[in-house]
């Protein structure tokens, strides 16, 4: 369960699904992701490590600029053990058996997708407040 309880610290902060949301786009440095964000180059900093650590974000360097990109893998890794928690239960708990996520996939993404919405959707209202 160690890897569980590790995806909901991760994903408890909501900055830090916002850099997930914008790192799906496109890669971008710190101050790409600070300025989209409106909070300070080292909050964003001191995200990406924990993110790093999760192995959600990679890094590569560009000349004297470093951009992150989403790890796709890591992701997937968290959305495979996130699915086993929310899908064990009921008629399927009684038969000891968790769902495969092939089995939820369609639901759990359609979830995922209208979350999304809701962050871009945010994420532009922030926009528009700033300036």
């Amino acid at each position: 369960m160690k890897i569980e309880a590790e995806a909901f610290k991760v994903f408890s902060v909501e900055t830090r699904i916002k850099i997930i949301a914008l790192l799906k786009a496109t890669p971008l440095t710190v101050n790409a992701m600070a300025e989209a964000l409106g909070v300070t180059q080292s909050a964003v900093s001191q995200h990406l490590r924990i993110l790093k650590q999760a192995d959600l974000v990679a890094d590569e360097r560009d000349g004297n600029q470093i951009f992150y990109s989403l790890n796709k893998a890591g992701l997937d890794k968290y959305q495979q053990k996130l699915v086993r928690i929310f899908t064990d239960g009921g008629e399927r708990g009684k038969q000891n058996r968790i769902a495969e996520p092939e089995e939820v996939m369609p639901e759990y993404r359609n979830r995922i997708e209208d979350e999304l919405k809701r962050i871009k959707k945010r994420i532009a209202e922030l926009e528009k407040d700033k300036r």
